[in-house]
């Protein structure tokens, strides 16, 4: 005899679904379409760069690409982690302090490669520059237009409250 369950009854022993926010499926779509993206960026930043300043803007390329792609990224990241925390009772502080804390993250992150690329004779600060600037722009027309064609009600349950 097996100890399965019927169909439609819930096992009492395992824990209750927990009910995402429903901003999260835009989140993943755009850690899905912005890690596309930065992969195209990085073959086509890295290829103007290389036709602009050879080997040094191929390098500059694609560390402007990367550093977008990664930093914008972990944004998107840190968002879609904090919601795993929805249940608790202290979702706003947990989800404020993990976005806020990748934000600091990122922002010493940048201050530090910023430093160590300062003077590097091996990559095209231009090339690295205008790169970065353009992924960036490239990114937030990506995350405008998936958040223009989502489904996201603009009011929440009053039922539940978070």
């Amino acid at each position: 005899m097996t100890d399965a369950v019927p169909p439609g009854d819930a096992d009492p022993a395992s824990p209750a679904p927990i009910e995402m926010p429903s901003s999260q499926p835009i989140f993943m779509k755009a850690l899905r379409v912005g890690g596309l993206a930065t992969l195209a960026l990085l073959v086509i930043c890295g290829g103007i760069g290389w036709m602009i300043s050879g080997d040094r803007g191929l390098v500059g390329g694609i560390l402007g690409a990367a550093f977008a792609g990664i930093f914008l990224g972990l944004t998107i990241a840190s968002i879609a982690i904090a919601n795993r925390m929805v249940a608790s009772g202290s979702y706003v502080v947990i989800f404020f302090a993990v976005v806020v804390g990748g934000w600091l993250l990122k922002f010493i992150a940048f201050f530090i490669a910023a430093r160590m690329l300062r003077d590097a004779p091996w990559l095209d600060p231009k090339v690295l520059f205008f790169s970065l600037v353009g992924s960036v722009l490239i990114s937030l027309v990506i995350d405008v237009f998936l958040v223009q064609k989502s489904r996201l009600p603009y009011i929440s349950d009053p039922s539940k409250s978070v």
